[in-house]
């Protein structure tokens, strides 16, 4: 039976009012979408999405929608949707689609996106992470088990991040009810305006019911993320966009995010200041101070960065003022999120990101503060601190491994949570290099010698005295190779070589000693006496190599020990270039080798210096006789006679 034309001609109608409709409802959508209302945005994309309707651009913002809001198991739901049309898409949806991956523990299908990614954003510092570390999963399977983490108790059905110590106390974030008859919240995320609340620990390690911080600060914004200089007079803290009681906007209508700072008048903290360096036009936020205060880290969004956030640093001179903000690199930052620096004592910054391999959403790394100021190599926490959704805001007691840091992980108790935990062992392999000095003919421990630690280079890592007992220990890498030195009054010193292996533990070594019974007499070679090794120079090179260096050494310590004996330095060279250049060449290196002892205290009297060429050859290398390079070296030497005693 065949319709009626009437009811043809309806259908032809409804189709396309069904599709402007929905599509209606996408422009409806879109707006909250781009004023960042996501959770009204997702309500209507949802809505148009159940009714059959299929586009890209529904799937990326029904899927960024979530994404932002850190709920990575709905985003990967949707970002399947926007795979499965088969259409070009924009590389970023490649990377958010793993991450959202990782959060339902799919590595697999992760690992294809990011291959995908990486082929697609080669100059990308994500993907450039990701092909040069393959196998970070198993990297970050042997960093793990080193945190036993429990839940803080002291957080809310709301959100609660953060955290600085100030005191006995944790001073937080947190998005819970104030008590006021109504609760403001944001169109992001559902979620109250976040205050500065405390908690102290208790004797048993628990913490006691949080309180206000302060009711100064507050305002009918956001406060969050503060940090506080070591004498707790100062304090850096977040807010929105709020000075003197106004609002400040962006050129596209948005209240960002800015620092601020106030000073503890020992009753309430008074004069808050923005900081000069903020902008209405970009996001600065949850500060973090250097361990002499002198540096403030911060996370921003302002131009000229590498992605979504970037962590900076800017000199707080000694007047309140500042220097101008520094980015930190590539090394840290990448085009995505890095954000919540934190400092240890032990100089070390953490951080967390989106952009470094990780397990899903943010994970904490760690990198360590070199002397001049640069980073070493960044490494992931490792389970069960980070997991497959957003870990961050890390903060540590460096003396006893205590710590927390705050989690949206499954068995909270709201959408933030904060964590205690005890660090077991640090993330850096490290061995102990331990024993005793000992008398090498009695076996009897040598009390109070001076141990020296040298690194492959030979140049001094730490120093100590052994305890009575002889005994002494250092804390050192794994994997590496040191030299330990030993020296004693009366006795000989001594050098061993030493392979740390790769592995937690201790490396177990005793220094025996010989005792200093030799004679000298005028005319003598020291340098038998001392088990020293010839003092090697490089071809047509007169400086003092590092293995030269651990020889003269005995020398030093032979002078120091015997103030009335004095030496001649003779140096030598092989047979190669002509004589008159190789006399040239040795005098350089004799007196390199008496300059050498000099700076170290040796006074010029009881040195003299002299270099003979190619003139007293140890072997048959004298001109038109081919040798080896080892032969050849033989010649290239000095030698130390007594001329006074």
């Amino acid at each position: 039976m065949s319709l009626p034309k009437s009811t043809l001609l309806l259908l032809v109608f409804l189709i396309p009012f069904s599709l402007f409709s929905q599509k209606g409802k996408m422009a409806a959508a879109d707006k909250k979408y781009e004023q960042y209302a996501y959770i009204d945005a997702i309500e209507i994309y949802e809505n148009v999405a159940k009714k059959g309707y299929k586009s890209a651009a529904l799937f990326e913002k029904l899927g960024n929608a979530y994404y932002f809001n850190s709920e990575f198991d709905k985003a990967a739901l949707w970002y399947t949707e926007l795979f499965n049309l088969n259409e070009e898409i924009e590389q970023e949806y490649y990377y958010r689609y793993a991450q959202s991956l990782k959060s339902i523990g799919n590595y697999t299908k992760a690992n294809e996106m990011m291959e995908a990614f990486s082929q697609k954003s080669s100059n990308d510092q994500r993907a450039r992470l990701y092909a040069a570390d393959r196998g970070y999963l198993e990297k970050i399977q042997e960093n793990s088990g080193r945190f036993n983490i429990k839940n803080a108790g002291l957080n809310s059905e709301q959100s609660d991040y953060g955290g600085a110590f100030f005191g006995d106390e944790l001073v937080f974030t947190t998005a819970r009810d104030t008590g006021g008859p109504f609760v403001r919240k944001m169109k992001w995320s559902n979620q109250a305006f976040s205050n500065l609340y405390a908690s102290k620990a208790k004797v048993d390690g628990s913490m006691a019911a949080p309180e206000k911080f302060t009711n100064i600060l507050n305002s009918k914004f956001n406060e969050a993320s503060a940090i506080f200089t070591k004498d707790q007079k100062t304090m850096y803290f977040t807010r929105n966009n709020f000075t003197d009681g106004k609002k400040g906007r962006s050129k596209d209508k948005r209240t960002l995010l800015k620092l601020y700072r106030a000073t503890f008048d020992e009753i309430e903290w008074v004069d808050v200041e923005e900081l000069d360096f903020n902008s209405d036009e970009f996001s600065c936020a949850h500060p973090a101070l250097s361990t002499n205060d002198r540096e403030l880290y911060f996370a921003s969004d302002m131009p000229g960065g590498f992605g979504q956030s970037d962590i900076y640093k800017i000199k707080v001179y000694t007047d309140g003022t500042f220097g101008k903000p520094v980015n930190l690199g590539p090394t840290i930052n990448t085009e995505g999120k890095e954000t919540f620096p934190f400092i240890s004592d032990d100089n070390e910054l953490y951080f967390a990101s989106d952009g470094h391999p990780g397990l899903g959403g943010l994970d904490v790394f760690v990198a360590k503060i070199k002397e001049d100021g640069t980073l070493e190599e960044v490494k992931n926490l490792g389970q069960p601190l980070n997991s497959k959704d957003d870990d961050f805001a890390f903060l540590i007691d460096s003396k006893s491994r205590n710590g927390f840091f705050s989690s949206n992980r499954p068995g909270g108790v709201g959408s933030d949570d904060i964590y205690r935990f005890t660090e077991t062992r640090k993330i850096s392999c490290e061995q102990v290099i331990e024993g005793y000095v000992v008398d090498e003919e009695t076996g009897d421990f040598l009390g109070n010698s001076q141990v020296v630690l040298l690194d492959a280079q030979f140049n001094i890592v730490k120093e100590m005295y052994a305890s009575e007992l002889g005994f002494y220990s250092f804390h050192v890498d794994c994997d590496r190779k040191y030299y330990i030195r030993a020296s004693k009054l009366k006795h000989e010193t001594k050098e061993l070589a030493i392979d740390v292996p790769k592995a937690y533990g201790k490396t177990s070594v005793n220094i025996p000693l010989d005792k200093r019974l030799k004679t000298y007499a005028k005319g003598d070679d020291v340098g038998p006496k001392l088990g020293i090794r010839m003092i090697y120079f490089d071809l047509d090179r007169a400086n003092i190599r590092p293995d030269a260096a651990l020889e003269l050494e005995k020398v030093l310590v032979l002078l120091q020990k015997n103030p009335n004996l004095k030496i001649d330095i003779r140096s030598h060279t092989d047979s190669r270039q002509t004589r008159k250049y190789n006399q040239k060449l040795s005098d350089k290196r004799a007196k390199a080798t008496m300059g050498w002892l000099v700076k170290r205290g040796i006074s010029p009297g009881r040195l003299t210096a002299k270099g003979y060429g190619e003139s007293q050859p140890v072997n048959k290398c004298v001109d038109g006789i081919d040798c080896t390079e080892a032969e050849h070296q033989q010649n290239r030497r000095s030698q130390f006679i007594v001329t006074a005693m």
